[in-house]
C-alpha cells in the first residue's frame, strides 16, 4: 500500500469512527437534524464553511480558473460578499426565530410562520429540496470518483462508491453531530490544501524561472481578461454571473441549518468571524492553484480540468504529504454531501411524514426511520451521478440557483419585512424554482444573464408583489 492510500484510508476510517462514537447521542429527531440546539460557534462556522465549499472549490474552481481565467476572480469575489451577508444579515435573526417557533428545519418554520398555507409550502419546499439536492448530491459522489481515479487510478465508478459509502455510513449513524464534527476536521484538511498547495506552486514556479504574471498575459485573450475577453453588455454579463453566486448563500438549506443549531444566538458573532476568516484564503487558494497550474504546464495540459488539483498534489509533494491533501478533495466533498443527506432526509422525514401526513412514532422509531431515508437517499445519489456526465462545476451551478433563487428571497423578506404573506411565499418559491429550470434550459438567455441572477430577482419581485396583493385583500 502506497503512502498517499495510506494516509487517505486512515481518514476515511477516521470519518467512520466518530459516525460510531456519535450513534448513540441521537435521542430524538431534533438531535439528529439540528444537534439539539447546543453546538459552539467552532463547530458551526467550520460545518457551515466546509458544507457550503464543495468538492467544487477544490476541484471545480481551480479547474474554471485554468480554462477560462481571470474572470473567475467574479466569482471568488462574489462567494465571500454572499458568505459575508449571510452571517450579518441572516443567520442571527434565523437563529431566533426558528428557536422561537420552534422549527427544526426551513421548510418547518416557513410553514410554521404562513401557518394558513402550511401544507402546500411544506409539500412544496420538499419537493424543491428533492429536486436541487439530487443534482448537489450527485456532484460531490462525482468528485469523489475523480479524486480517486486521478490518485490511484481507481475507476471513476468505483471512486464514487467508495466515497460515497463511507459519507452515508457516519451521516446515517451520527446525523448532524457525526456531521459538524468530521467537518472540523475536514475543514481543517481543506483550508490546509488551499493554504499550502498554492504556496508550493508558487515556490516551484520560481524555482523553474517562470513568471504567473507572464503566463497569464501570454495566455489566450479570454484567460487574461477580467471580462473574458468580451466586451460591453457580453462582458458585463461575465462579470454579473460571477458575482451572482454570492446570491445562494441565503437559501441554501444545508447552510441555513448551521446557523439554526448554534447553542446562542449572541454566539453567532463569533462564528461569523470565523467563517470569513476561513473563506478569503479559501477563495484565494483556489484561483492560484488554477492559475498555477496554468503557468506549469499551460493550457491544455490536464485533459480533464476538474482533475488540476489532485494531478498538482502528486507532482509537487512527497507521497505520505500528498495522501492528507487530497483528503482535503475527499473531505470537500463528503462535508457538503452529508449536510445535504440530511436536510433530504430532513424533507421527508419531518416536513413529509410528520406533519403533512400527520403520522408520528416514538422519538427513537423516528430516528431508525431518518436513517433508514438517509441510506436511500444516498444510494439514489449514486446512481444520478453514476447516470450524469455533467461537469461538477455546472451541476454545483444549476443545484446553487435553483435552492438560492427558491428560498433566498422567502428567508430574507420573511426575516426582514413584515408584509411578507404566505401567498407570496409560495409564489416566490414556484417563481425561483422555475426560472432557473427554463433559463438554464436556453444556452443563449443564460449567456446573456445567468440564472443564478434573473431566478432570484424574479422570485424576489414575485414575493413582494403578490404579498402586496394579498394583504390588500
Amino acid at each position: 500500500m502506497t503512502s498517499i492510500l495510506t494516509g487517505l484510508v486512515l481518514y476515511l476510517f477516521f470519518m467512520l469512527v466518530v459516525g460510531v462514537l456519535t450513534w448513540r447521542l441521537n435521542e430524538s429527531t431534533a438531535d439528529y437534524y439540528i444537534g439539539g440546539r447546543k453546538l459552539g460557534p467552532w463547530l458551526v462556522s467550520f460545518s457551515e464553511r466546509t458544507s457550503a465549499e464543495s468538492a467544487w472549490l477544490l476541484l471545480g474552481l481551480p479547474g474554471a480558473a485554468l480554462a477560462v481565467g481571470l474572470v473567475e476572480v467574479w466569482t471568488a469575489l462574489g462567494c465571500v460578499a454572499g458568505i459575508i451577508f449571510s452571517w450579518y444579515i441572516i443567520a442571527e435573526r434565523l437563529r431566533v426565530e426558528t428557536e422561537h417557533y420552534q422549527a427544526i428545519t426551513l421548510p418547518e418554520y416557513l410553514a410554521v410562520r404562513y401557518g394558513e398555507y402550511a401544507r402546500l409550502i411544506r409539500s412544496l419546499a420538499m419537493l424543491i429540496v428533492i429536486f436541487f439536492f439530487s443534482f448537489y448530491l450527485a456532484a460531490q459522489m462525482n468528485g469523489a470518483g475523480k479524486v480517486l481515479n486521478v490518485t490511484f487510478d481507481i475507476p471513476h465508478l468505483w471512486g464514487m462508491i467508495i466515497g460515497a459509502s463511507v459519507i452515508i455510513c457516519y451521516t446515517m449513524m451520527g446525523g448532524l453531530l457525526a456531521v459538524v464534527w468530521t467537518d472540523l476536521v475536514q475543514g481543517i484538511l481543506m483550508i490546509a490544501t488551499l493554504v499550502v498547495l498554492p504556496v508550493v506552486a508558487l515556490f516551484e514556479i520560481w524555482g523553474q524561472g517562470l513568471s504567473m504574471s507572464d503566463a497569464v498575459i501570454n495566455a489566450p485573450a479570454a484567460i487574461s481578461s477580467l471580462t473574458a475577453g468580451k466586451s460591453g453588455w457580453a462582458g458585463m454579463a461575465a462579470v454579473i454571473g460571477g458575482l451572482s453566486w454570492g446570491l445562494g448563500y441565503m437559501g441554501q438549506p444545508h447552510l441555513l441549518t448551521k446557523f439554526m443549531a448554534i447553542r446562542t444566538p449572541r454566539e453567532i458573532r463569533t462564528g461569523r468571524r470565523i467563517a470569513i476568516a476561513w473563506a478569503i484564503p479559501a477563495f484565494s487558494g483556489a484561483m492560484l492553484i488554477g492559475l498555477a497550474a496554468l503557468t506549469l504546464h499551460g493550457v491544455s495540459f490536464y485533459g480533464d480540468r476538474e482533475q488540476v488539483m489532485p494531478a498538482l498534489v502528486t507532482e509537487l509533494f512527497p507521497g505520505w504529504l500528498a495522501g492528507i491533501l487530497i483528503s482535503g478533495a475527499i473531505a470537500a466533498m463528503m462535508s457538503t454531501a452529508d449536510s445535504q443527506l440530511l436536510v433530504i432526509s430532513s424533507a421527508i422525514i419531518e416536513d413529509f411524514y410528520r406533519k403533512t401526513l400527520k403520522r408520528d412514532l416514538s422519538d427513537r422509531a423516528m430516528v431508525a426511520f431518518s436513517r433508514v431515508i438517509t441510506l436511500t437517499v444516498g444510494v439514489a445519489g449514486i446512481l444520478l451521478a453514476v447516470y450524469s456526465d455533467k461537469l461538477i462545476f455546472a451541476m454545483v451551478s444549476y443545484a446553487w440557483s435553483g435552492l438560492g433563487s427558491s428560498f433566498g428571497p422567502a428567508i430574507l423578506l420573511t426575516l426582514l419585512w413584515k408584509r411578507t404573506s404566505g401567498p407570496g411565499i409560495i409564489a416566490g418559491m414556484l417563481t425561483g424554482t422555475l426560472t432557473t429550470i427554463i433559463w438554464s434550459s436556453f444556452t443563449t438567455l443564460d449567456a446573456i444573464v445567468t440564472s443564478r441572477l434573473t431566478s432570484f430577482v424574479f422570485a424576489l419581485v414575485a414575493i413582494i408583489l403578490i404579498s402586496l396583493a394579498s394583504s390588500k385583500k
